[in-house]
């Protein structure tokens, strides 16, 4: 009786197809890292580019005088 209790729930386990959604996530999930581990390094190399010219800029007007101040509006005593 015990036995014949197991092979059902043995069957019954084999047949079930709930846990497929939980693969099918799982799937996705992976698709969505490669993708990820493929677009990251160009884009960090893009956006490394971009804060050294903005650097780089920051640093010749910093050279040629530019405003210099502090930012505030004045009125001091």
């Amino acid at each position: 009786m015990r036995l014949s209790r197991i092979l059902k729930n043995c069957k019954e386990f084999f047949y079930r197809k709930d846990g497929a959604s939980g693969i099918e996530y799982a799937i996705a999930a992976a698709m969505v890292a490669a993708v990820l581990t493929t677009f990251i390094t160009p884009i960090s190399s893009g956006v490394t580019s971009v804060f050294s010219k903005v650097q780089s800029s920051m640093e010749k007007a910093g050279a040629t005088g530019g405003t210099g101040g502090t930012g505030g509006t004045g009125g001091g005593s």
